[in-house]
């Protein structure tokens, strides 16, 4: 390529091969992270970074703070200890460490031999001859002329096997020098209305992209490292803008896209009122009126003629379960099939046992598929889905397995969607298109989401909230009470059991950790079997078959128990209103989010009940904020909203596990001020600048299939 029409292309123009050093061979590998530019390569950020731009003297370093030293090699040889390794002391005049290499070559110790002047970089840590540096990376030094320091911060980055650090280095390096020549691609065509403190604030150069790629590939020394490794730097707070924005953008052309397939509209029929009366008139309780009002919404959405998409969203015990079967009656007597999805089995079975007692009476048939069906009943199942015999299909993630193929799929529901991805909820809904275009979707959820998050997180769902209880539920007291008032507790749970009441005793783990402090659920079972001999008590835990748990739960539910010992498992999908008192163990070390969850299992009948959160002294600031929060409020809303401003280890959404929104740069938690600006530009953005969407949406995603299959 000539140098003239290299300077005539844009930096995306330009092939990652421009780089040197990149053969086939290399440019392969990158491709598999979706980096094909030279602009693909400044896109790929670092994930933190090391300050080597300074030496420190050797007498001044801690154990864990990473350094560069320089020195002379006093002494050097092969140590024969467990392992062979090679060992060299350096010192500098303040001190003396010692470089240690369980794995060296011939030229390795020849280098490193007595009177070498060297410079190296690594984690000080104690071994027996004092500080020591493993496998550091070093160089040799010439004393006529010295070698000069890093003039920024270096940069790590996520990476892939046979991509070292030393390669992304090379190539941000020619890609900045590149950047300086060519033009990146400016996909904001609006200023940022951030405050001009955020984007200029002492900084040289202004917010725009190429400067804050410079700046984040090469930060100058002495800037703010607290700030970055928060994430709170302007130029991040720039590029997280944009990988959100990136987002809703996707979402919203997600939803567009399943509008252009139409859906079946299922509009109230004769049949399905009658279905519908008969169904609530089985009910020991009346619809809320909230459940009212969101179940307008859903029929309302059912009735037109594309698909559905909303999201349901409502504290634990307010009845959201009950508005789906409203809309499973309405789609059946449309004559077309429902799905619906639970992410764990004990959920999925609850739904199971709930729809199965409220439709048998009615005459809907139902199915059932799951990881554990298998042979002759996975295939008598698979058969009545195939031919439509099965009106209302339940299951777990099987449902979306290619095998399973449906009639006429024209309803899917979701339960908790946040432990779902995207490509989820979308492969099982485009199992309707060949028959009835796009399922209309409905997807609920009882871990409530600020309006911030959701506005980013389900930009492609519309949202409804049940924000009223059933009458007749009791609100749980919660008190927050030191390990050391153990004994107490214990006697409290005898005393509530004897009185033909039940109780949960939630631990954190399953087995003994020399490591952690959390009592495990074996030794916690064992404890209290000692110590309440006249009460029965079970145990379950995420290690048992699902079978086996199924059996206890319901044995649980049935009275035969109790008391339950168990971990985190009971989180979501059980449902025993007898339950009216549940110890949580250790509860410094959960989130709020997932202690609210838990909390949500006792309370569900008209007995008084309680929540205990015992915990272990010393208690952290966070972890008190936490615990007085949750005895503050029984509110879901008011507890999500804390939980992002205390921004413990409870996530809201949970996106990092499940691959909701796989993010770069932004983090949904700390990056949540920017969201309402994100909802309002993306509409403008839509409107005006439409042919940047797919580029920005590029940009950002080429490595997630989420959006591709709309």
């Amino acid at each position: 390529m000539t140098e003239l029409s290299t300077a005539a292309k844009a930096l995306h123009q330009l092939p990652v091969q421009q780089l040197k050093g990149v053969g086939a061979k290399l440019a392969q590998k990158l491709a598999a992270l979706n980096i094909h530019s030279v602009q693909d390569v400044l896109f790929h950020l670092p994930l933190r970074y090391q300050d080597r731009t300074h030496i420190s003297a050797i007498g001044a370093l801690r154990p864990g703070v990473d350094a560069v030293v320089e020195g002379v090699v006093q002494a050097s040889g092969v140590a024969f200890g467990r392992r062979r390794s090679l060992a060299c002391k350096i010192q500098d005049g303040t001190g003396t460490i010692t470089l240690r290499f369980y794995h060296f070559s011939a030229a390795q110790k020849q280098q490193l031999e007595k009177g070498a002047h060297i410079r190296g970089y690594g984690e000080p840590r104690r071994g027996n001859a004092g500080l020591e540096f493993y496998h550091p990376e070093y160089k040799l030094i010439n004393d006529d002329s010295p070698a000069p320091m890093e003039t920024s911060l270096t940069a790590i980055y996520p990476s892939t096997e046979g991509l070292a650090q030393g390669m992304w280095r090379k190539l941000t390096d020619q890609a900045l020098l590149l950047l300086a020549r060519h033009p990146v691609q400016e996909l904001l065509p609006f200023q940022l209305p951030l405050p001009e403190s955020e984007l200029n604030g002492g900084l040289q150069g202004s917010a725009d992209l190429a400067s804050a790629l410079q700046f984040l590939h090469r930060p100058p020394p002495g800037v703010d490292l607290s700030a970055i490794a928060e994430g709170e730097h302007p130029y991040q707070r720039r590029l997280a803008f944009e990988e959100l924005l990136a987002h809703n953008l996707a979402m919203q052309q997600l939803r567009h896209e399943l509008h252009t397939l139409g859906s079946l509209p299922l509009k109230k029929v004769g049949s399905g009122t009658t279905l519908e009366k008969q169904f609530l008139s089985g009910l020991p309780y009346a619809l809320t009126g909230a459940q009212k009002k969101v179940f307008k919404e859903i029929a309302q959405d059912l009735a037109r003629t594309v698909p559905m998409m909303r999201l349901v969203q409502g504290d634990v015990g307010c009845g959201k379960t009950t508005v789906a079967a409203l809309a499973v009656l309405r789609a059946v007597a449309n004559g077309v099939q429902v799905a619906i999805m639970a992410p764990t089995e004990i959920l999925a079975e609850q739904h199971l046992a709930n729809f199965s007692g409220w439709f048998e009476p009615l005459g809907v048939s139902i199915a059932w598929l799951a990881g554990k069906v298998k042979g002759k009943a996975r295939t008598a199942a698979l058969q009545r889905i195939a031919s439509g015999e099965a009106a209302v299909v339940i299951g777990t993630h099987a449902l979306f397995q290619e095998e399973v193929e449906f009639a006429r799929l024209g309803l899917v529901i979701i339960d908790e969607q946040h432990r779902f991805g995207v490509h989820q909820r979308l492969a099982l809904s485009q199992k309707s298109q060949a028959t009835v275009g796009a399922a209309h979707q409905l997807v609920m959820t009882a871990t409530p989401i600020p309006r911030t998050l959701a506005m980013t997180a389900y930009a492609d769902l519309d949202t409804s909230i049940i924000d009223e209880l059933p009458p007749g539920r009791t609100p749980v007291n919660t008190l927050v009470v030191s390990n050391e008032r153990r004994e107490e507790i214990v006697e409290r749970v005898n005393l509530v059991c004897l009185k033909g009441q039940q109780a949960y005793w939630v631990c954190t783990l399953i087995d003994e950790s020399e490591l952690l402090r959390a009592e495990a659920a074996e030794a916690t079972y064992q404890l209290l079997k000692e110590a309440l001999p006249e009460l029965p008590i079970g145990l379950v835990h995420g290690r048992l078959k699902p079978a086996e748990k199924a059996e206890i739960m319901a044995d649980f539910k049935a009275g035969k128990f109790s008391l339950l010992v168990a971990t985190t498992v009971i989180e979501v999908g059980v449902d025993v209103p007898n339950a009216s008192l549940m110890i949580i163990e250790n509860a410094e070390r959960l989130g709020l989010a997932q202690l609210h969850q838990l909390r949500g299992r006792v309370g569900r009948g008209s007995l008084a009940s309680h929540c205990v959160l015992l915990y272990q002294s010393p208690l952290g600031y966070i972890s008190k904020e936490r615990l007085l929060a949750l005895r503050e409020s029984n509110d879901g809303f008011y507890i999500a909203e804390k939980d992002l401003e205390i921004r413990g280890p409870g996530e809201v959404l949970g996106t990092r596990q499940t691959g909701l929104m796989q993010l770069k740069m932004a983090d949904i938690q700390r990056d949540a001020d920017l969201l309402p600006l994100v909802a309002e530009l993306s509409e403008q953005y839509s409107a005006n600048y439409a042919e940047l969407a797919p580029l920005l949406i590029e940009r950002w995603l080429a490595d997630k299939t989420i959006y591709a299959a709309a």
